[in-house]
């Protein structure tokens, strides 16, 4: 069985989902499709949680009435069948006036969650509904029903197996099946979610747990590029990565994956397929174990950095001192991405600021504690890259461009620095002309 997800964008609007429609069409194996909520949809639900922690009853409603609003009209223009357009437009009216009844409650976390779901819920809904008018055959299943992650980090893929073959065994048997990415259940068996862009980790936890074939995920772009097509000319779609360097890759900023999307795959060697849902025949990249090449693949960005520098000339060197440092960040959930020491300071960066002004307070008992917000890390990938002959170049930017911090040697796949925001396009272009336009002009 393979596993095909559907980003925001593929399913944003009607003439998309034929779009979709079509590619399942084409594709007679069996298999389970995860979609995401239309684009849009999300953003809306996070404001209407908003509304919710604020008790704003009229902006609840109006919230609500455009969501419902805008599903219909998918439904009015979708749908020829007046029988099943109705049908389906009742059981909309449903799932809208449920959402009334959890925005009346109090907030919290579960709340949130269960609001911030509904998109997917709704999507999946409808587009199950056109595919069956139409004569094409599926079973719509509730990922409630069978994404016990557990742990977002560590889901327990073997949980969500059992629960899922469960669920297909209760179903009658068919060859297409439509779920939501994006939901789960925490360890509670609460409502919960993946985090955005969650729904391919969701279409990989689903491939993981049942073996399937291949996982295909469908976005607005032929891969993923050796570089930013949003900011950078002359960018390219890689053909083939390995896990490590897509997971790099990934987390380092590349939009076309969710951080976490190929950790469970690497021990089930499940080959992964970043597809164009509106150029289908594009060739797009492969992830898999096999490395095809060896060295410079692709550059990404990571915005939202906070640089933290800890100063101390009596205690950097002394037997614990770096220990302690960890821990703090450790205490308060915070991953640190970069580090870089010297005899009497340490250099590391954060994402997450949400307990900043704690980590501070107490890391300044160590310590001389500066802190520079709002820069970016730039990460050059590719497999054994920092024994790639042309890596060398990348170091120009020093004549150019000021870098606040250089990771080199602690990984063999992975050099990454950090720029001001500021300078994060103007870097990411020097980085593109030295590092791929350079070597392409050099063999030509």
């Amino acid at each position: 069985m393979k596993i095909l997800k559907f980003g925001g964008t593929s399913v944003g609007s009607v003439e998309n989902l034929n779009r979709v429609k079509d590619i399942l069409i084409a594709d007679q194996e069996d298999k389970i499709v995860v979609c995401s909520a239309m684009s849009g949809v999300t953003d809306q639900l996070v404001r209407l949680v908003e509304n919710i922690k604020f008790n704003d009853a009229d902006a609840i409603t109006r919230n609500l009435h455009r969501l419902e609003s805008k599903h219909t009209d998918v439904i009015d223009t979708l749908i020829f069948d007046e029988t099943i357009k109705n049908k389906l437009k009742d059981g909309l009216s449903s799932m809208i006036t449920e959402m009334f009844e959890i925005s009346s409650q109090e907030y919290s976390d579960v709340i949130n969650s269960r609001i911030i779901t509904y998109g997917e819920t709704l999507l999946t809904y409808i587009f199950s509904g056109f595919l069956n008018s139409i004569g094409v055959s599926n079973i719509l299943l509730d990922a409630k029903e069978f994404m016990y992650v557990d742990s977002v980090d560590n889901p327990n893929q073997d949980k969500v197996g059992k629960k899922l073959n469960e669920v297909l065994k209760n179903n009658p048997q068919s060859s297409l099946y439509i779920t939501q990415g994006f939901v789960c259940r925490d360890e509670k068996e609460q409502i919960s979610h993946l985090k955005r862009g969650g729904s391919d980790y969701t279409a990989t936890i689903i491939a993981a747990s049942i073996n399937a074939s291949e996982v295909q995920i469908w976005t607005d772009i032929d891969g993923l590029h050796n570089n930013d097509p949003r900011y950078v000319d002359e960018t390219h779609p890689i053909s083939h990565l390995t896990y490590n360097e897509a997971a790099e890759l990934a987390y380092f900023g590349a939009k076309i994956l969710h951080p976490q999307t190929v950790s469970p795959l690497v021990d089930k060697d499940i080959p992964v397929f970043l597809k164009n849902t509106f150029d289908p025949e594009a060739t797009g990249t492969v992830i898999s174990n096999k490395t095809y090449q060896k060295g410079l693949k692709a550059i990404s960005a990571k915005d939202n950095i906070t640089a933290i520098k800890i100063k101390s000339n009596r205690m950097l060197m002394t037997h614990g001192y770096l220990r302690r440092i960890f821990e703090v960040f450790d205490n308060h959930h915070t991953s640190i991405d970069m580090i870089t020491t010297s005899e009497i300071a340490i250099s590391l960066t954060i994402d997450d600021t949400s307990n900043l002004d704690e980590i501070i307070k107490e890391i300044e008992a160590y310590g001389e504690v500066t802190v520079d917000q709002d820069h970016s890390i730039i990460c050059i990938v590719g497999e054994s890259v920092i024994n790639d002959k042309n890596s060398y170049r990348l170091f120009e930017i020093l004549n150019f461009i000021p870098v606040r911090m250089v990771s080199y040697g602690g990984s063999n796949n992975n050099i990454s620095i950090l720029v001001d925001t500021k300078d994060k396009i103007p870097a990411l272009k020097f980085l593109n002309e030295k590092l791929f336009l350079v070597q392409k002009e050099a063999i030509l």
